[in-house]
């Protein structure tokens, strides 16, 4: 069985181990061999101390995030951003419609037009992820053929679009938002993907961002194909 293989958050090479265990629960960091710097340093650090910095999109917190942690809560967390994202434009909608009471919850799981938005946001998702896999496929053949690896990466745009639970304080406030608080929960989301993938991949900050780019354009295709049905029904 191969030795788990580990990145240094500081310049990214790959080390053996994070720290090592010695005798009477002594603990001593692993120093990275490329840049003399501990090769996890968040391995210390306080949980609130980790999210912040990865709030702030710091590359050394998302190498330890994706990386360097066992993280198992992915589909959930993909679940619940669909679950607000669709919320978030089916009340749009209903707002369009007509006025409810943010507080009829019953009500809200009996609107068919939820599961519609549920399924929109889902399949825009699919479509996000195939043109990323696609545009890398076309790109770096060798790395996307690897199982392991595309495991990585599908994990890392999962997480890194927590963003999406931003929308969860317009849902608290009665529907208190604007298009561009919107807009900006897009944009960061979009930012963390980009982060995401340069973490995965160990490459440049514009091949990352033109990762993203590609599977933002197939996203918007896809919703523009929908409107378009929609609109012929």
């Amino acid at each position: 069985m191969a030795a788990p293989s580990y990145r240094c958050v500081e310049c990214g090479e790959e080390a053996p181990e994070l720290h090592r265990d010695y005798s009477h629960g002594i603990i001593k960091i692993t120093i990275c061999k490329s840049c003399q710097k501990p090769v996890d340093k968040y391995i210390e650090y306080d949980p609130v101390i980790i999210l912040i910095d990865a709030i702030l999109c710091k590359v050394q917190a998302y190498r330890h995030i994706i990386l360097n942690t066992k993280i198992n809560i992915h589909w959930k967390l993909c679940i619940f951003c669909l679950l607000c994202e669709a919320y978030l434009r089916w009340s749009q909608l209903q707002d369009s419609q007509q006025t409810i009471d943010p507080t009829d919850i019953i009500r809200y799981a009996k609107e068919w037009d939820f599961y519609q938005m549920f399924g929109l946001a889902s399949l825009e998702l699919a479509a996000f992820l195939s043109g990323a896999f696609l545009f890398l496929w076309l790109t770096k053949d060798e790395f996307i053929q690897k199982k392991s690896n595309r495991n990585t990466l599908l994990i890392a745009l999962i997480l890194s679009g927590y963003g999406k639970l931003l929308v969860i304080p317009a849902v608290i406030w009665e529907h208190d938002y604007s298009p561009l608080y919107i807009n900006l929960i897009k944009f960061f989301v979009l930012a963390s993907n980009a982060q995401a993938v340069r973490v995965v991949l160990n490459s440049t900050r514009r091949f990352a961002l033109s990762v993203i780019i590609v599977g933002w354009m197939v996203e918007q295709f896809t919703a523009c194909i929908f409107q378009q049905l929609k609109l012929s029904a």
